[in-house]
């Protein structure tokens, strides 16, 4: 199965652009001279209206080059939470900035074990919103936060000002994704998607249980981090193989030895198989969606950590170095592994998923 030629074209400018700007400096030309903010927002929006296979596609872009921007959080985590609210005025009042990459937003949703359940977010909904979120996204520099809450009616989404919160930022052992903890404290908050009008600045929320919209952000979510575990599993691989070729034991390269030729063959499986799972998942139907999603998130979590171990084993003392980049893609592999729940985690849904089929699809 290949790309459609749209798609190469994508890839290509994406990955040609961060040749000529690497690291954060990227980002307003991503959003600028590509617009990869507003892919998966619907034009009415201010979004391309694109899918999910040309988001996927720039975030396997960015895995390869570790290229920190705030694509993954807030162009796709929080704004798939809002469209999935389906608040038509929040939509059309935080959306747009988030397409043209001027405005950053963040999901504030779990805490400090790391547990993403969209039934249960750590904060709580009262009147006002309180808690402490951990492992924020872009929490540290956000104009915007969107709050996953408790509410006596399940789960409810909150418009926040950054201002009105305790905002700190962490220093992760991937030091290439930014995270922030955010304190919530009697802190105001404007409901989205309850379906009631707030014109009048009222702190309250009638509305609906929203845990299938943090569900639905979620499955976005592990999807199209997958595919950026993808692209940084392929990039490890490619550095390895180039390796060998090059290092030299007992007069020859070490790529002509027959086990380490077994080991990269087996690497590059792997990666392709990990590719194999994200495009599945970008082309799922709703209702296939939460499998395939955890499909992907658990086999390319478990792809990169491999691919990113190997790398390590296969280039020798040089790969331990502060200076070599082995050390940075290996603490992505794991960093990006506990995201959006642990691949343990996604095995239990798994097995409930796969349980609701019916016995002929099993």
């Amino acid at each position: 199965m290949t790309d459609s030629e749209e798609l190469e074209a994508l890839r290509g400018s994406v990955r040609a652009l961060l040749v000529r700007t690497p690291g954060a400096d990227a980002w307003p030309r991503l959003c600028g001279e590509i617009g990869v903010a507003g892919l998966g927002i619907p034009e009415a929006y201010g979004g391309a209206g694109a899918g999910l296979p040309e988001v996927c596609a720039v975030l396997e872009e960015l895995g390869r080059t570790l290229t920190p921007c705030p694509m993954l959080g807030s162009s796709v985590l929080a704004a798939e939470a809002v469209l999935a609210a389906g608040d038509e005025a929040a939509m059309r009042r935080l959306l747009p900035g988030i397409a043209a990459g001027t405005s950053t937003a963040a999901l504030v949703w779990a805490g400090a074990q790391g547990h993403w359940d969209p039934t249960a977010p750590v904060c709580l909904w009262d009147g006002r919103l309180h808690g402490e979120a951990h492992y924020v996204l872009d929490g540290a520099s956000a104009e915007v936060f969107v709050v996953a809450a408790r509410t006596d009616h399940g789960v409810g989404l909150f418009e926040v000002d950054p201002a009105n919160t305790t905002r700190t930022e962490t220093t992760p052992m991937d030091t290439t994704r930014a995270l922030a903890t955010v304190l919530l404290d009697h802190c105001p908050g404007r409901p989205i998607g309850d379906g009631t009008d707030h014109n009048d600045g009222a702190d309250r929320s009638d509305g609906a249980d929203l845990s299938g919209a943090l569900a639905r952000a979620q499955d976005v979510g592990c999807v199209a981090l997958a595919a950026e575990q993808v692209g940084s599993a392929a990039y490890c691989l490619e550095q390895t193989v180039a390796y060998t070729k090059q290092r030299v034991q007992f007069g020859r390269p070490i790529a002509h030895f027959q086990a380490l030729q077994h080991r990269m063959a087996d690497l590059y499986v792997l990666v392709e198989t990990a590719r194999s799972a994200v495009w599945a998942a970008t082309q799922a139907t709703p209702d296939e969606l939460p499998l395939l999603a955890a499909v992907a998130k658990t086999h390319c979590s478990e792809a990169l950590s491999r691919v990113a171990a190997e790398m390590i084993q296969l280039h020798g003392g040089i790969a331990i170095t502060w200076e070599h980049e082995a050390h940075r893609y290996f603490k992505r592999a794991h960093g990006s592994a506990q995201l959006f729940g642990h691949p343990r985690e996604h095995i239990t849904r798994l097995e409930s998923l796969t349980l609701q089929l019916p016995s002929e699809a099993r």
